[in-house]
């Protein structure tokens, strides 16, 4: 599906920590989430992930939730399977994110790996840079322009 809903948005001060919803944030162009430690970190700036990817780790009997992860930004509804380096994303009225990496590889096991024993956002994860600045809230519709 090319929309869907913003269900948390999570900020770590730390990279590698799980993150807590915040509820809302700003998010500033070229360089994410200010208070987040991915803030200002090259094309990483924001992480996104969908809650069916967390749903999938529930149901194996793992205790985990929006956040757990270290993304930023978890969806519901929103296939991302099927998206591609460059492909833009608008997040509520103004927030249009830029894909910059697919996955990525885990070179540290981040605390949820320890949890799991596997972790889902190298595989299923999102990363994008900020190109329209603005407000990411709890609710806000979120879409796949190209």
């Amino acid at each position: 599906m090319k929309k869907g809903k913003v269900v948390s948005v999570n900020v770590a001060e730390k990279k590698g920590e799980k993150k807590k919803n915040v509820n809302i944030v700003q998010v500033i162009k070229g360089k994410g989430i200010p208070g987040d430690g991915h803030f200002g970190f090259m094309h990483r700036q924001v992480s996104i992930l969908p809650i069916e990817s967390i749903e999938k780790m529930k149901a194996k009997g793992f205790n985990v939730g929006p956040g757990d992860f270290a993304e930023n930004i978890t969806t519901e509804g929103l296939d991302l399977s099927d998206v591609r380096l460059g492909t833009k994303i608008r997040v509520g009225n103004d927030v249009i994110l830029k894909v910059s990496q697919i996955g990525k590889e885990c070179h540290e096991r981040c605390v949820i790996y320890y949890q799991t024993g596997d972790c889902i956002m190298p595989k299923e994860g999102i990363f994008a840079e900020v190109i329209e600045e603005g407000e990411i809230k709890v609710g806000d519709r979120i879409e796949i322009l190209e």
